[in-house]
């Protein structure tokens, strides 16, 4: 039941979000000049109109693309769009006003609003009502973020944004160091010690300074000792050991795995790791594949249900990162009037 209410409001949402995109677009007087339709653009922006305020901008560049204005307008257009949630439209102004004015002395803003796009891109409209675990989310969008912001803070170090899109970077980082410890843990539980040992070592080697590189040691150290790699355990043990004494694998000096393996596998697949495997006759009508399904359905109930119920740190986690970004402080346009 939870399950389909969950989907009950995901489809009332979705609804309602579709309704609000076919209202009817606002109709800019043809007979305003270029002055006008920019201050009529500003007065929107500044009452959050930001719907109307996209409308006007857009129509400024149309009408007027090499006066005063345009480049200011182009610029002003990002925010708009990305004030009324259009992440893509947001990055994709933001991505033609980079190509377009490379040298502009504000063009690092248009990196910093690229990046915010992405960054709330990621967090995808259920997010916004349901505290979900961004952990266990595909980090694309994440990684998106991080490297648009990577491009700001490399390009223009002494931005006024910078500072900001940093403290963005670690959260991510630690977000997406998070989401591969998620996806070795995955790999232990179905017992694919190879994959859960190359993501815990990715962990330990690329992401290195962020709270899960003691969780990659700690899966590495699982994963060689279920394929009896006993060198390699060991020296990821005394790793541990040294750099993370008091992790919670880690008891009076012992490691202790995290998942309990289900040795009921017959002697052959013992042997030979799993590779060969004899398994018991299926049910008359039964295959395999069905059976598969639904494991993986009832494990997709489970794991929104532990979603819905663990939220509350995630929560407060993005909303300490999620700094909304104000307009743009400067204005040199203005003083041309």
């Amino acid at each position: 039941m939870h399950l389909k209410h969950l989907l009950l409001i995901a489809s009332l949402v979705l609804i309602a979000a579709c309704g609000s995109k076919k209202e009817k677009e606002e109709v800019v007087d043809e007979n305003l000049s270029e002055t006008e339709l920019y201050q009529q653009a500003q007065n929107d922006l500044n009452n959050e109109n930001f719907g109307s305020a996209t409308t006007k901008l857009k129509a400024l560049e149309s009408r007027y693309p090499f006066g005063r204005y345009a480049e200011q307008a182009q610029l002003e257009l990002i925010y708009a769009y990305y004030k009324s949630q259009e992440t893509d439209a947001s990055r994709s102004a933001a991505e033609r006003f980079i190509r377009l004015h490379p040298q502009h002395p504000n063009v690092d803003y248009a990196y910093y609003l690229k990046g915010l796009a992405s960054f709330d891109q990621d967090r995808g409209l259920l997010s916004r009502f349901l505290p979900l675990d961004m952990t266990k989310r595909d980090p694309g969008a994440a990684r998106d973020s991080f490297n648009e912001f990577a491009q700001l803070t490399s390009r223009f170090p002494n931005s006024r944004y910078a500072p900001d899109a940093k403290a963005r970077m670690v959260y991510l980082r630690n977000l997406l160091a998070a989401y591969e410890i998620h996806v070795a843990h995955y790999y232990l539980k179905r017992e694919a010690y190879v994959a859960a040992a190359n993501r815990g070592r990715y962990v330990v080697e690329n992401l290195q300074e962020t709270p899960a590189v003691g969780d990659g040691l700690a899966v590495m150290i699982e994963a060689y000792q279920r394929m009896t790699l006993d060198e390699l355990a060991t020296t990821s043990l005394e790793t541990l050991k040294l750099n993370y004494p008091d992790h919670p694998s880690l008891q009076n000096g012992q490691f202790v795995p995290l998942e309990e393996e289900d040795d009921n596998r017959s002697w052959l697949g013992k042997a030979t790791l799993g590779l060969i495997e004899s398994k018991p006759p299926l049910p008359p009508g039964e295959t395999r594949a069905n059976q598969d399904i639904r494991r993986m359905y009832e494990e997709a109930r489970q794991e929104i249900r532990a979603d819905l119920k663990q939220g509350e740190e995630t929560r407060e986690a993005v909303e300490s990162a999620d700094r909304k970004p104000k307009r743009a402080w400067w204005n040199p346009l203005r003083l041309l009037d």
